[in-house]
């Protein structure tokens, strides 16, 4: 449900289950998970595992009825959608003049193992506290990932699982190696299949459930309008993974209680009621912030954020401001460049320092990297954290090119190697910043992200090393989209330019992904498909140039065409999936893309904007779909 409403009030809140939210949570992570089980749910249908009953065939008024319908609810949407980009905004930081929800849901209460499963310890039948016995399951559950195989995971998980037994577990349990969780395994595995193969009652009956929790707990009034909340469930005890290699991998995510959260609403609204029993943490009435509730979590001690749905004004608002300081960096890019180079022959270090790695971020899209306290998170750097050893100097005998290697590990763990040319004065300083140090010292010693950032913000109001990661992606886009749209390709053809353009940016800023693991078996029925079509054309050819030939002056080309476009479609399609096997294009395309760079080239080239955006991104972006125009230049 969407649009204003002009109610008062939200209904009561009574249960809760998982999910936690973080401020700055992706929004393409969902989308993955759903698509990821989309493609699965395909190539098992495609393998035959699951046989699909075919359905009837519809007439043409049901398909016309069908067709009608959908306009008319888009309609409706389109109606009722609260239009806020048309109204004046509020000034001295304010987000909101009227906030009110229902709080977090928790999940349920750990119930106890069935009495014919059971633990053992060195091959003895062991009956564990709860406390225990819930974290024991934990690591049963996850018997079969090979992350129960790890140094590291093991020694996490036993440290942490033997602070949660009472003292004669511990006085026992001294070896995880002398562990058994095969019947907890076992019954883990069997609830798994159950679930699976739950009959259609079942699964209504669940689906059911799941929305009174959604009605219940999934939105809030924003300002008397009806607003989608993003991530209402706060997440469930368990053990932590990590990305890569995480030093706290198979530490335990420890159960949130209401004692731990702190709710932010409006001084008029109803305060939500925290469950039977228990009581807030704190209740806040903040209108410069955009969370509804917040806690602290026990592996990093980060804190985590209850948000709204990404289509929200908050969140529109937000990125519509983001997306305008990058604008403005456009009008002083230059200067700033010619100041950095510039700084690259000051008498300080430390402006030399901040040269070079302004250097790098303007010119290779780096992330600032932000300051972490030692041990908090896996080995990961940014350009300011840079340490000796994850570079490598090259040059040319002649001087005539000199060469930087990067090799670290990235955000999420993930790896960022790359060779580039840079300029003599920035190759000069890099050899300078080295001299006299070991491979772990750190490369811009006199330098941090708060120090880079100031300095940014004197240049330019708002101004920070991550506004340079948005302005160079979003401007590469529309520089790529210029060079390789042809207006005169057809549709299929303009998108693999657009899929292009994107994977230009992608590419910038290390955006990549593991191939799926579906992508040979779907890449087959693609070309399995392009064969089918193939064959089809040459089968329509064939069989009109006999018509021709026995009924002169008649010419059959429309078949012909049909067969030629289904043809070309399913081959750009498949040059735009191998392309793509391991770039992820949803993270610049949420996170780092001007949307109206994006709407104004849809209008242009005629392409539908529904192509290029899906239904939860065309409402994340409704506001840039509405008020941008064809002639929108970033």
């Amino acid at each position: 449900m969407e649009g204003p409403s002009h109610s008062s009030s939200t209904p009561t809140s009574k249960k809760r289950n998982k999910q936690h939210g973080q401020e700055d949570e992706s929004d393409g992570e969902a989308q993955k998970k759903k698509s990821k089980k989309r493609t699965d749910k395909t190539v098992k249908k495609e393998e035959g595992e699951h046989p699909v009953s075919k359905k009837p065939k519809r007439t043409k008024e049901e398909i016309e009825e069908a067709k009608q319908l959908k306009i008319k609810k888009k309609e409706e949407e389109e109606q009722s959608r609260w239009r806020w980009w048309e109204e004046k905004k509020y000034e001295d930081g304010v987000k909101w003049r009227f906030l009110e929800h229902n709080g977090p849901y928790f999940p349920p209460d750990y119930q106890p193992l069935p009495d014919n499963v059971h633990f053992y310890y060195d091959g003895k039948k062991v009956k564990l506290s709860l406390a225990a016995e819930e974290v024991a399951l934990f690591f049963a559950q996850m018997l079969d990932h090979e992350y129960t195989t790890k140094k590291v995971f093991r020694e996490n998980y036993f440290k942490d699982w033997r602070k949660e037994m009472t003292h004669e577990e511990r006085s026992l349990i001294k070896n995880l190696d002398k562990c058994d969780f095969g019947e907890i395994h076992a019954m883990h595995k069997a609830k798994v299949e159950a679930r699976k193969n739950m009959t259609k009652e079942e699964k209504l009956a669940v689906k059911e459930a799941n929305q009174k929790i959604v009605d219940e707990y999934g939105f809030c009034l924003l300002d008397h309008h009806k607003e989608r909340i993003g991530n209402f469930k706060i997440e469930p005890p368990g053990l932590f993974r990590g990305r890569g290699e995480h030093p706290k991998q198979g530490m335990l995510k420890k159960r949130i209680q209401p004692e731990d959260v702190i709710i932010n609403c409006s001084k008029e609204a109803s305060i939500p009621v925290p469950p039977a029993g228990h009581h807030w943490k704190e209740v806040r009435h903040d209108n410069t912030v955009t969370w509804l509730a917040s806690w602290t979590e026990n592996i990093q001690g980060s804190i985590k954020y209850i948000m709204l749905n990404a289509n929200s004004k908050l969140k529109g608002e937000k990125d519509w401001e983001k997306y305008e300081v990058a604008r403005k960096l456009k009008s002083c890019v230059d200067d700033i460049r010619n100041q950095y180079h510039q700084d690259l022959k000051s008498k300080q270090m430390g402006t030399r320092q901040r040269a070079v790695a302004l250097y790098f971020i303007d010119k290779l899209a780096l992330r600032a990297g932000n300051e972490k306290e030692e041990g908090e998170t896996a080995d990961t750097v940014g350009c300011c954290s840079l340490r000796v050893e994850h570079i490598t100097l090259h040059e040319q005998l002649d001087g005539s090119e000199c060469v930087v290697e990067f090799d670290f590990l990235g955000k999420d763990s993930i790896r960022y190697y790359n060779k580039v040319p840079v300029i003599r004065k920035v190759f000069k300083n890099l050899k300078l910043f080295m001299e006299n140090k070991q491979p772990g010292d750190d490369l811009f010693d006199r330098l941090n992200t708060n120090m880079l950032n100031k300095h940014l913000s004197s240049l330019m109001p708002g101004l920070t090393a991550k506004v340079f990661r948005t302005y160079n992606a979003s401007i590469t886009l529309q520089q790529q989209l210029k060079e390789l749209t042809n207006k005169s390709d057809n549709v299929a053809e303009k998108l693999l330019s657009y899929n292009r353009a994107n994977r230009a940016v992608a590419i910038l800023c290390n955006h990549q992904r593991a191939p799926p693991k579906t992508f040979d078996q779907s890449m087959a029925n693609l070309q399995a498909k392009v064969r089918t079509a193939l064959l089809g054309l040459l089968h329509t050819v064939a069989y009109h140039i006999n018509i021709y030939l026995r009924m002169e002056g008649v010419r059959k080309k429309a078949a012909v065409k049909r067969c030629e476009e289904q043809l070309l479609k399913m081959e750009v399609q498949a040059t735009d999936r191998e392309e793509n096997k391991q770039i992820a294009l949803g993270t610049s395309k949420l996170n780092y893309l001007d949307p109206r760079i994006s709407v104004a080239w849809s209008k242009n080239v005629e392409v539908p904007v529904e192509k290029i955006y899906n239904k939860s991104q065309r409402d994340k972006f409704a506001w840039a779909i509405d008020m941008t125009e064809a002639d929108f230049e970033f």
